[in-house]
């Protein structure tokens, strides 16, 4: 019940509102003995809060994380770890005169629809601020994935109808946008500043590479590892779509084209992205999630309030032009969760 909880021997709780006092996460089912500090997690939230450049919210949360159990000696002891995160920059005021409105896009509508109270303050549990507490988790995933030599990589593939055309990825840390081509992350820059000086909002792909995954992780029949990848992606808020090697282009394919060769040295390509049956077939993890522009925008938009009396605003407050870059991040904690908890999983079957 509540929906706030995900994994099943790795398993998060994420608890806190974008302009509450604090957020955080309680992870349950780490392993002990894992070498774990406050900095190993810091590193991961500072590449989710906004940069200094064009297109990203004005709001500077430092988003410090304070651990408060389960490491001793900077070891993980086996019992529940708890990490939190103060919210420091907080102004409600531009909320005030939306309490009783509902802005179109976000979730204002379904969460009164569904508890008859709702936080107004920035979204309130519906807020991207809520990733917090995933990065946080994926931060001690990661550690979990690094001692099995797996590594998850997240970069911009297309943001604002601009798609990357090579893929070179030392290019991800040397750019904004987090893409793996320089000449598109200049275009990428160009759209941005555009659509912002109109009061709008962006959209784009992400995709997320998993390389070193050992074949073997995924359970059938429900818990296919792609279906769980696809539940803890579509989880993220601005997520609306995933897709898992070649995706939607297999609809167009033969068989004879889709299915990928197998010989001594391994698969001859990859467009099963990794995962056959669903279980990881030793290939790289390949998945890509199109994510929606940011809703809060500073057009003029109809939408109704309370009382169901049509009503037009403009949007204040502090917020992104696009989810993209800062949600490359998220997106990369989430499927460590998701091969964590397959990870140890397989374990318990294996040894």
């Amino acid at each position: 019940m509540g929906g706030n909880s995900f994994g099943s021997f790795f398993r998060i709780t994420t608890w806190g509102e974008s302009h509450g006092k604090a957020l955080g996460v309680v992870i349950d089912g780490c392993p002990p003995m894992l070498n774990l500090s406050a900095e190993d997690i810091q590193k991961e939230l500072d590449r989710r809060i906004p940069n200094q450049g064009i297109g990203s919210s004005p709001r500077r949360e430092k988003d410090w994380v304070e651990i408060l159990s389960g490491v001793f000696d900077g070891k993980t002891t086996g019992t529940p770890i708890s990490l939190l995160v103060w919210n420091l920059d907080i102004d409600s005021r531009p909320y005030e005169e939306l309490k009783d409105v509902f802005r179109p896009g976000h979730a204002d509508f379904t969460y009164q629809a569904k508890y008859g109270i709702r936080d107004h303050r920035g979204g309130g549990r519906a807020s991207a601020r809520e990733t917090v507490g995933r990065v946080a988790a994926g931060a001690v995933a990661r550690k979990i994935l690094e001692s099995e030599g797996i590594k998850v990589m997240a970069y911009t593939l297309e943001l604002g109808g601009i798609r990357a055309e090579r893929m070179d990825y030392l290019e991800i840390h040397q750019n904004d946008f987090r893409c793996p081509d320089p000449n598109a992350a200049k275009e990428m820059k160009k759209r941005i500043e555009e659509v912002q000086s109109q009061g709008d909002t962006l959209g784009g792909i992400v995709e997320i590479l998993v390389r070193g995954c050992s074949p073997g992780l995924g359970e059938p029949v429900f818990d296919k590892l792609e279906a769980d990848l696809a539940k803890a992606l579509m989880s993220i808020g601005a997520v609306r779509g995933v897709e898992v090697g070649a995706g939607f282009r297999v609809s167009r394919m033969k068989g004879s084209g889709c299915n990928d060769p197998l010989s001594p040295k391994g698969f001859e390509k990859n467009d099963a992205g990794g995962i056959l049956g669903g279980i990881s077939n030793g290939a790289d993890i390949l998945l890509r999630v199109a994510v929606k522009p940011i809703p809060s925008i500073g057009l003029e938009q109809k939408t109704v309030d309370h009382s169901m009396q049509p009503v037009s605003l403009k949007i204040k407050g502090r917020h992104d032009v696009s989810a993209i870059p800062r949600i490359n991040p998220v997106c990369e904690a989430m499927v460590a969760i998701v091969l964590a908890d397959h990870l140890l999983r397989q374990k318990a079957i294996r040894g």
